[in-house]
């Protein structure tokens, strides 16, 4: 059983191929506006001589393009070999990798702002929104926000997350609706 699991809700592009609990391959791309271009060429390189079972994807929190690029490459990679899909909170994928008791998980939203939820005991208990970093720190919890969604935490993950996690209003405004 291999499964390809995808992340495009941060600044980076990270692919990782899970086969039988053992990571195989795991690699990334950095640049928040380069997950056009470096999904294509990770999978391709995660997945040479491998069957791929099931493919698990990052649905977020994270700007719309980024999340659209993921996701849609998940899908139409999943549907094309008629295999399943499953999404997962990115931030839950970082919550993964951190053993503190009770901490909050931060990623860069872009605007000045932060995407974050607060975890106790491993099991996010707030959250996931959208604050000014200020804001989330003055709660006075430990800040987790060194760290990227790393893929092989998805599957050990068990809340599914169906629809992309946008938290705030697009960018893009229609003319009818601008002033």
């Amino acid at each position: 059983m291999s499964i390809l699991a995808i992340d495009t809700a941060a600044s980076r592009t990270s692919v990782v191929v899970v086969e039988n609990g053992k990571v195989v391959f795991n690699e990334f791309r950095d640049g928040a506006m380069s997950h056009g271009p470096a999904l294509p060429d990770l999978v391709q390189a995660a997945i040479a001589n491998r069957e791929i079972t099931e493919v698990l994807v990052g649905m977020g929190p994270g700007p719309y393009t980024g999340l659209r690029v993921g996701i849609t490459f998940a899908q139409t990679f999943a549907w094309a070999r008629n295999i399943p899909v499953r999404g997962f909170c990115s931030l839950d994928a970082i919550a993964a990798q951190v053993s503190e008791p009770d901490f909050m998980v931060a990623i860069d939203a872009r605007r000045r702002e932060v995407y974050w939820a607060r975890y106790t005991n491993g099991l996010r208990v707030e959250g996931p929104a959208v604050d000014l970093p200020a804001i989330v720190a003055a709660r006075g919890i430990k800040i987790i926000d060194s760290l990227f969604p790393d893929p092989q935490f998805f599957t050990s993950l068990s809340e599914e997350v169906t629809e992309p996690i946008y938290l705030r209003r697009p960018d893009a405004v229609a003319t009818a609706d601008r002033k």
